[in-house]
């Protein structure tokens, strides 16, 4: 197992607008959540930083890591999506830095590298706004797909599973932790694999599984709670915001279902047309680590 999407303080500022200048997106350290992980079960251990590798400076020791990142990447629309690339080196890094704004260019990269690679959070509003056409590159251009994403509200990772199925793409899974609570909450599963070329050549061949558990309001709240504390910890003239905490709470229930709003939305766009077939409830429920949702 291994939790395919998670990150460290070396992912950057947050995107919240004036935030940016003091508030990091995550404050785990590398190695911190390295241990965290192998105690959440986790037989491999990557982390997806936002455009960046700093954090394999700290875990290429430890012979069960992998570098992987999550890419930035402007669709031809001009919408933003993240991608997510497993196993690569300094070299990779650079490249994939160079054609991030050019996704065409990118996907031809990552095919012709053999890289494996999923566009992330589908059905979620984290990267803004979205168009038809967006998931229309979604559609032709991955093999695989972030179908279990431990940040996001349960019905955007339902109808992920649902999309994924349809097309025939992969389901991949994984927490999204910005913060260490959270971390190994969802990953993904190949079964038989005694150590990551196995478990890379099974994602391959589509023989993952995504396990784990969605993204609840009360573990949503808890984790930006935790991030401003971190915050106010590494920069203390930040307390004097401390008061705003209380909007925290209503801010996250807000969102919490305009996230629902925005994956019924797009999903009945991305689909418009289509036959989509009828998935069994059980295809729907919940996933945990004690129960798998095979995609």
């Amino acid at each position: 197992m291994c939790d395919l999407h998670v990150h460290t303080l070396h992912s950057g500022m947050c995107t919240v607008p004036v935030a940016r200048r003091f508030c990091r997106e995550c404050y785990s350290e590398p190695v911190e959540l390295y241990w965290k992980l192998k105690k959440r079960g986790m037989d491999l251990v990557t982390v997806t930083d936002h455009d960046g590798i700093d954090a394999a400076e700290e875990l290429r020791r430890y012979p069960d890591f992998f570098l992987s990142e999550e890419v930035t990447c402007h669709l031809p629309g001009g919408n933003e999506a993240h991608i997510a690339v497993y196993d690569i080196n300094d070299r990779q890094h650079v490249e994939i830095q160079r054609r991030r704004d050019d996704l065409p260019s990118l996907l031809a990269w990552l095919n012709e590298q053999g890289l494996i690679f999923a566009i992330n959070h589908l059905f979620s509003g984290l990267t803004g706004r979205r168009s038809a056409a967006d998931y229309d590159w979604f559609e032709t251009g991955f093999t695989h797909m972030e179908s279990l994403n431990g940040a996001v509200v349960g019905r955007a990772n339902e109808l992920a599973v649902q999309y994924a199925s349809y097309f025939r793409k992969t389901g991949l899974g994984g927490s999204d932790a910005h913060t260490i609570a959270s971390a190994g909450s969802a990953c993904t599963l190949v079964r038989g694999a005694a150590c990551k070329q196995e478990f890379l050549d099974g994602i391959r061949a589509g023989h993952a599984v995504a396990l784990g558990e969605s993204g609840g309001y009360f573990r949503l709240t808890r984790d930006v709670l935790t991030i401003c504390a971190n915050m106010f910890r590494e920069k203390p003239w930040t307390l004097a915001l401390s008061p705003l905490m209380l909007g925290v709470p209503p801010v996250i229930f807000v969102n919490y279902w305009m996230e629902i709003a925005f994956a019924e939305r797009w999903f009945a766009r991305a689909v418009s047309g289509k036959r989509m077939p009828s998935l069994s409830g059980a295809s729907l429920a919940r996933p945990s680590l004690s129960g798998e949702v095979s995609l």
